[in-house]
């Protein structure tokens, strides 16, 4: 696990010039890569890589940027996990190192572009082609690796993270669009970034570089939801199960030490006792975090439960409201750009904690977007069995599950009334694509709080939303699979984001064994009525693995997700209060261009629902404010 940062310029720059760009772009990148660092420039002088590393496998000769024997040059990031196997198949003879970058390097002289859909793993990658002169760029399927770019003072520049990028932009400013789609989601859809000027390449793309700076890129994965009505659920059951079970084995190939975040939910608790099967006889650790104010925050005794079935040393951490105080900025600084919800918090604790113990940690992000894990899952399908009901409709394919059977599963949502009640409030019984969008669309619950004219001449949300949601590559039977697959596309890219920046603050490296590409795909044709039957979230893996999870985590129906008790804390008039009220106290806090006018923070923090997110929604926007806008000054 790395940092990359590289440049490729129409002219040619002096050797001096490209040295300190690089150096530039690479050192605000250094906590992703404590353990060395490389740069390499182009004899012509018009193109320069770098690279910190991160020392997972191959610990003494994969240093990079790396040179190939066709003088093709990579910088990388990530992890290929079946490297062993591809290493069999190019022939173990041609290789100098036993790292997987190498392998990378390899396999693009063998087979060209067409390399990225022989690697398994998480990557973002760029290698400088010599005998065609330009410059590939890839990125692994679900987008676990970032990679952003910017066309800028006559180069394309592109990093792991946009702090890279910003000494190199014209200016700092907002991109409009992106931030529509903050507010309505508090993520921003396709390529877009909340930086004007800067883009994502997007999961499962490659591409090159050409002369004229411009990124030609193709996709060159999808997931398919080309339902298998052939085969029955005890199939499925086997099938998930040994593909789980193979990811699980390449996702713990290592020459350090790997351990497991451990929730208390299904996903983490599996992955951490899948893991230790795999090192039994050997001491394997689990970590965890709480906030000690009450039950309704404090899911560690389900984490113990885990750790104690499968002999698992549990480290624990309590996050304390000067926690939140003293390290909130640090979290937007290193996420970039506010993202998916306060988790992000709690998740740089716990990313701390395994930094005093292990390098390589497993969680278990992927699983609710493709096996139906979110509460809200349920709101949507109230709503359609009531309407299927009422229209004689239940039995047409569109509904899977009848008004009766999801009854028993309705406690899921007690902790969930406000949401309903304001997803209820308008628009009832409309058709599938707006309902979901009402459901998901945060931008109702801001009101006149936010400057809406801003937006007027900018493109719709809801346009970009129906686009994935009703993709080519989904049917249009299945509501399940329409709305999980919107989910995947963009909700799980942006925790992904969470995911890997906050664990690369604190230099570990976090994989994901959920997001094996074989495993999602299947799981992308087992049918809605075998994994969301009568509205049991993830009724699959919990029937897969009956066996594996501790029955107090298998029958959890209420999961929370790490919800962090910011409103306990302003209610209690603490230093989480005053931080927040000092915060907002500048001329600028109070005057930005999208809030409208007469914005009252002590007003909305009255109003705040106990795990409503609209305060850390404008928070988390006014230090990203301050820390990349307000103080930016070019620097090259």
């Amino acid at each position: 696990m790395c940092g990359i940062f590289g440049a490729i310029w129409r002219d040619t720059r002096p050797a001096g010039t490209i040295e300190r760009h690089l150096q530039v772009g690479i050192e605000r990148q250094l906590h992703r890569g404590p353990d060395g660092h490389g740069t390499w420039i182009h004899p012509a002088g018009k193109l320069g890589l770098a690279h910190v590393r991160l020392s997972i496998i191959d610990l003494s000769t994969g240093a990079q940027p790396m040179r190939g024997t066709a003088g093709n040059v990579i910088t990388y990031n990530g992890e290929i996990y079946n490297y062993i196997e591809l290493r069999k198949e190019i022939g173990e003879e041609l290789f100098e190192t036993t790292s997987d970058t190498e392998v990378i390097l390899r396999a693009y002289e063998k087979w060209g572009e067409a390399c990225v859909e022989r690697l398994e793993g998480m990557f973002a990658f760029a290698i400088w082609d010599e005998r065609r002169g330009q410059l590939f760029v890839a990125r692994d399927r679900f987008g676990i690796k970032p990679f952003y770019y910017a066309v800028s003072q006559g180069g394309f520049y592109f990093a792991s993270e946009v702090k890279g990028l910003t000494p190199f932009l014209d200016q700092v400013r907002t991109d409009a669009n992106a931030l529509h789609d903050y507010f309505s989601f508090q993520f921003c859809l396709g390529e877009k970034t909340l930086f004007e000027g800067v883009r994502q390449l997007k999961p499962a793309h490659c591409g090159y570089v050409d002369a004229d700076l411009n990124l030609r890129q193709r996709q060159y994965w999808e997931v398919h939801y080309d339902l298998d009505w052939n085969h029955t659920e005890t199939y499925f059951v086997e099938q998930v199960r040994e593909r789980l079970r193979e990811s699980v084995h390449m996702h713990m190939r290592s020459d350090v030490e790997v351990g497991a975040y451990i929730s208390g939910g299904v996903d983490s608790s599996l992955i951490a006792a899948m893991a230790r099967k795999e090192r039994e006889g050997q001491r394997f650790q689990g970590f965890t975090g709480k906030f000690a104010i009450g039950e309704a925050f404090d899911e560690s005794r389900y984490a113990q439960v885990a750790a104690d079935e499968h002999d698992i040393q549990l480290h624990q951490v309590d996050i304390t409201e000067d926690d939140f105080v003293n390290d909130i900025s640090k979290v937007i600084y290193h996420l970039d750009q506010p993202v998916a919800g306060p988790g992000s918090f709690p998740q740089y604790a716990v990313s701390r904690l395994v930094k005093d113990h292990i390098k390589v940690v497993l969680g278990g992000q992927g699983s609710d977007e493709m096996f139906g894990g979110y509460a809200r899952y349920l709101i949507a399908y109230w709503e359609q069995c009531i309407k299927g009901a009422l229209d004689g409709t239940m039995n047409d394919g569109n509904y899977i599950v009848t008004y009766e059977s999801i009854i028993p599963n309705l406690r899921t949502l007690r902790n969930y009334k406000p949401l309903i009640q304001e997803f209820m409030a308008e628009g009832i019984f409309d058709s599938r694509d707006k309902r979901y969008y009402r459901l998901i669309n945060r931008s109702n619950t801001f009101g006149n709080v936010v400057n809406w004219n801003l937006f007027q001449d900018k493109a719709s949300s809801f346009d970009d939303f129906k686009e994935i949601f009703w993709g080519k590559n989904v049917g249009k039977e299945s509501y399940f699979d329409s709305i999980t697959h919107f989910d995947f596309k963009t909700l799980l890219p942006a925790l992904l984001q969470v995911e890997d920046r906050m664990s690369m603050a604190h230099g570990i490296e976090s994989r994901v064994p959920f997001l094996d590409h074989k495993l999602i795909e299947l799981a992308a044709t087992v049918p809605a009525n075998v994994k969301f039957q009568n509205g049991e979230l993830k009724r699959l893996l919990r029937l897969a693995f009956q066996d594996t999870l501790p029955k107090a985590i298998r029958e959890r129906k209420d999961k929370m997700g790490f919800p962090v008790p910011l409103q306990v804390w302003m209610r209690q008039g603490g230093r989480a209060r005053e931080f927040i009220l000092d915060t907002f106290r500048s001329t600028n806090a109070r005057t930005r261009e999208y809030l409208a006018p007469g914005f009252d923070i002590e007003k909305m923090m009255q109003q705040e629902g106990l795990f409503s997110r609209n305060i850390w929604a404008f928070l988390s926007l006014e230090l990203w404010q301050k820390q990349f806008h307000d103080v930016h000054q070019q620097t090259i």
